[in-house]
């Protein structure tokens, strides 16, 4: 509250009388919350693994090894009689051949991966999808099932109504049928678990922190499922009901999402991008466990660099001890 003075000055024949009025002036002033954070002291993890069993990290320029017994692979170079490393990565080695599998590099795809994709052009019996790799992939007709699951060949009708299975911008998952030569994936749908994809959150992240494992459709017991595309696309939506067969993998349910389910959804979202910051390996049970870590904090505060990192440490102690 502010206070301002005003003299007034009045005459009255020969004597003056000067009187003082208070003007009293309100100032509404909005107040703003502020969210100050102080750093804190960073917790070490206590690592039981030994030093024979963490895998090494190169960068660019370092030498692998000076043993001519080894075969170069992708990702080395020979120097002066040294194999070297020509990208930041991962030293793999199989018998006597060695390569270095990048931290950060696009999708290359193999028989058999599952992809979560966005269809980007309609063109003559097929679809260009882009899963995240060098050049876009295939989905031929031939390769999706009809609706109502029937098998036949594909005739002209069937390429007049593609657009009535899927559309540019529907997001679809599916798995690797078969790799051209320029690289290229072929994709196909002949699955019921495959198909047209419906409410849910895609998140984009690297596809070298995917681990690969048996299976990439994993329903958490938190209430969401989960769709780890090995092209790096991960994929969260409400764990559907019992799917009607005869939709042929083109059901989406357009059922408004609970606001339980979103929230869940949300979270294991900023669970995958806290999980994604510090470089830690995707799959169910690391997934499972950063969501059980983050459910002491709000939805919003998990993407703090302080509770994010207080989770991840713990979700990778978890982790080890699962090892142990």
């Amino acid at each position: 509250m502010a206070t301002s003075l005003k003299n007034v000055t009045s005459t009255t024949g020969n004597k003056t009388k000067t009187a003082t009025t208070t003007k009293k002036r309100i100032v509404s002033t909005s107040s703003m919350a502020v969210d100050m954070r102080l750093p804190s002291i960073r917790k070490l993890v206590s690592h039981s693994l030994s030093a024979g069993d963490r895998r090494d990290l190169v960068v660019p320029g370092d030498v692998i090894t000076s043993d001519s017994g080894f075969m170069r692979g992708h990702g080395t170079y020979v120097d002066e009689e040294k194999l070297t490393a020509s990208v930041a990565g991962e030293v793999q080695r199989v018998d006597k051949l060695i390569c270095v599998r990048p931290l950060k590099t696009r999708f290359n795809g193999e028989v058999g991966d599952v992809v979560v994709g966005r269809i980007t052009e309609v063109q003559q019996k097929r679809w260009k999808v882009e899963t995240n790799s060098r050049l876009d992939s295939v989905l031929l007709l031939s390769s999706v099932n009809l609706p109502g699951g029937e098998l036949r060949r594909r005739s002209a009708e069937d390429e007049l109504t593609m657009r009535e299975y899927l559309l540019e911008g529907d997001l679809i998952s599916a798995e690797v049928q078969s790799v051209f030569s320029d690289g290229a994936l072929s994709l196909h749908t002949r699955s019921l678990k495959y198909g047209k994809l419906g409410q849910g959150v895609l998140v984009q992240l690297s596809p070298s922190l995917i681990k690969r494992q048996k299976t990439h459709f994993h329903n958490l017991p938190c209430g969401a499922s989960i769709i780890l595309g090995n092209n790096g696309f991960v994929w969260l939506y409400p764990t559907p009901g019992q799917q009607e067969e005869e939709a042929g993998g083109f059901y989406t349910s357009l059922e408004p999402v609970s606001l339980s389910d979103r929230e869940v959804i949300s979270r294991l979202r900023n669970c995958l991008l806290a999980l994604a910051a510090h470089k830690v390996l995707l799959f169910d049970t690391s997934v499972l466990y950063c969501y059980e870590s983050s459910l002491q904090h709000q939805v919003k505060d998990i993407l703090k660099p302080e509770v994010m990192e207080e989770i991840v440490l713990l979700t990778q102690q978890k982790l080890i001890e699962q090892e142990g």
